[in-house]
């Protein structure tokens, strides 16, 4: 048999509409799905999808929820309805015998994590400590039943008393520990608590169980936001903060809001707009975009408009178009976001907003347009580098081609030329800065497989030069800002390497478990195969500054490389203008001077 909390999991994961639509061609029909009924092969659109978890036909009578279909209409009996439809929710099923209980290995986590919530709500509202906390509340414009809906709590800057708060309670050292709620340092053997002096918000699953928590920090220290520990209940990469309330308001309105931060969440739904979610980080993640997907495939991306919004903007936006959703982006006046603009004119003024917002990738060419990228032959070439990713990995057909037409138009490129070049695998090179879009990975393959890849390209100069740079900042972090000053992410060609840097460059100070914890498992094993290699150089500023003007010569060669390819398509001026270009990068060339690279493996750089 299975247990009754898997079948309900599995109730609780599955998207019905997605289940039945295999089976029954369904449209929208207000809050609910119609479609012809596959029991009595009628031909109306009589039988009716609730986006509540049931199904009924008006006319045969037949109804029931998501494995009563999978049942009458595969013929399955009731466990292999539930493993069938637990596969296609993710859902792991384990049969046990009969009579014989066995909890979910999760619950003692979200036992322990329920309880600690308790305690940080308790801190916030009746101790003295927790005042710092409850003015920060009123400054957002919070009160206690708004930040009670949403569980909000204050820990406490005494490394003790949750710990004894717990332990009172039957929660012992050892579990706390196994939790993630208390860490040991390297600097002292004792467990401490992992939040102290934080404002903490705790994230749910699906299911409305406490995983984790979220905790910013209040007055200086860094990092600002703390999410708790990778554990068997808490994947931040699987989850969205704000899902377990938002998921019904979701598919009665069909789309999805996602924002960068807990109080934008908050913020929205106290206005009635339920349906937002936020990711545990700015970057959206794979695991989260498939998520998103089971829910609905109409999403709104409200990022920040900086630099760095701009770059989770397309990031996500590409994640998305490639599990087949339809991506609009929502532009707010400049200095605000969701929580502040909200606050200050409400959901009226909001809606305008979303009904004003446009495609992604129509976002995507407004910014090139704005910034130039389309007004000469040179930087035209980049930007279509730049919108060609895009193309790539949009999985709709329709969607494509009319991203294909609108590139065409805009950059005043044949659609023959642009389809040629879609066929074209891309090379390995460095990720667009304005989009944050990745280089293309084979699909499939294995780790092992990468590495030896990995190793295999160590022989060219430039990865090395990648490896050795980001091996040197892991041991010594001091180096990591003024050498982001130099160079960002988009110089590295090994996505691995790119992403550890990037990391890297956004908290320097993170611990190695940290920083390991926003890995997959690929990078994971490459971050541990350079903390294990030792570090000997005697002038570590030296070999930093070598291994970057290697990677910003490969840079400058890589232009040069692009001028020979766009002179033969260029005008007698534009040609000029391209040579004096080359004459110029040559310049800065030989001022970078030939990389040392016989210092990569010796003691004396």
């Amino acid at each position: 048999m299975i247990p009754d909390d898997v079948v309900e999991r599995v109730r609780e994961e599955a998207d019905i509409v997605a289940v039945i639509g295999e089976y029954v061609k369904l449209k929208r029909v207000g809050n609910s799905f119609r479609g012809p009924c596959p029991f009595h092969h009628g031909k109306n659109d009589n039988f009716s999808v609730s986006l509540r978890g049931g199904y009924k036909c008006f006319v045969c009578g037949e109804s029931g929820d998501v494995f009563t279909f999978v049942q009458k209409h595969l013929g399955l009996d009731f466990v292999e309805a539930v493993k069938l439809v637990g596969a296609k929710a993710g859902v792991e099923i384990r049969e046990v015998a009969r009579r014989t209980e066995e909890k979910d290995p999760r619950e003692p986590f979200w036992e322990i994590n329920a309880a600690a919530a308790d305690f940080f709500r308790r801190r916030l509202w009746e101790s003295p400590d927790g005042e710092s906390a409850r003015d920060y509340l009123t400054s957002r414009g919070l009160s206690r039943d708004d930040a009670d809906r949403f569980g909000i709590g204050y820990a406490p800057t005494d490394r003790e008393a949750m710990r004894d708060s717990l332990a009172a309670l039957g929660f012992e050292p050892d579990r706390q520990l196994a939790s993630g709620l208390l860490v040991v340092r390297e600097s002292s053997p004792e467990p401490r608590a992992r939040f102290r002096h934080r404002l903490m918000f705790p994230i749910f699953d699906g299911a409305g169980h406490v995983v984790g928590f979220g905790g910013r920090v209040l007055g200086q220290g860094e990092p600002k936001y703390l999410n708790s520990a990778e554990s068997e209940a808490f994947a931040k990469r699987k989850l969205l903060y704000g899902l377990n309330w938002a998921k019904q308001a979701i598919r009665k309105a069909d789309r999805l809001i996602i924002v960068e931060g807990y109080f934008d969440v908050i913020r929205l739904m106290l206005a009635g707009i339920s349906e937002a979610v936020a990711p545990l980080g700015t970057a959206l993640t794979d695991d989260q975009a498939t998520l998103v997907r089971k829910y609905t495939k109409n999403v709104f991306l409200l990022y920040d408009s900086d630099r760095a919004g701009l770059k989770a903007t397309f990031r996500a936006g590409d994640l998305l178009l490639a599990g087949g959703s339809s991506v609009r982006v929502i532009t707010l006046p400049s200095g605000e976001d969701p929580d502040t603009f909200v606050a200050k004119f409400g959901a009226e003024a909001f809606e305008k907003a979303a009904a004003a917002s446009i495609d992604v990738f129509d976002r995507k060419i407004q910014i090139l347009e704005r910034g130039g990228w389309f007004a000469d032959l040179r930087r035209k070439r980049q930007a279509l580098d730049k919108l060609l990713p895009t193309l790539r990995v949009t999985a709709d057909h329709l969607t494509r081609d009319l991203y294909v037409a609108r590139t065409s138009e805009v950059a005043g490129v044949s659609r023959e030329q642009l389809t040629r070049e879609l066929q074209v695998a891309p090379r390995e090179r460095r990720a667009p800065a304005e989009t944050g879009a990745r280089p293309e990975t084979k699909v499939g393959s294995e780790p092992a497989v990468r590495r030896r890849e990995r190793r295999a390209d160590h022989k060219t100069l430039g990865v090395r030069a990648e490896r050795e740079l980001v091996r040197l900042l892991l041991a010594y972090r001091r180096y990591v800002e003024t050498t982001a000053e130099r160079v960002g992410a988009e110089v590295f060609t090994d996505p691995v390497y790119r992403e550890i840097f990037r990391e890297l460059s956004l908290e320097p100070d993170r611990s190695v478990d940290e920083l390991a914890a926003t890995f997959d498992e690929d990078t994971v094993v490459v971050l541990q195969e350079l903390l294990e290699e030792p570090v000997s150089f005697d002038r570590i500023e030296q070999a930093i500054d070598a291994n970057i003007n290697a990677l910003l010569a490969r840079d400058i060669a890589d232009r040069m490389s692009e001028i020979d390819r766009l002179a033969p398509l260029a005008s007698e001026a534009e040609k000029d203008e391209l040579n004096r270009e080359k004459t110029r990068l040559a310049g800065e060339l030989r001022a970078l001077g030939r990389p040392r690279w016989k210092a990569f493996n010796s003691k004396q750089p």
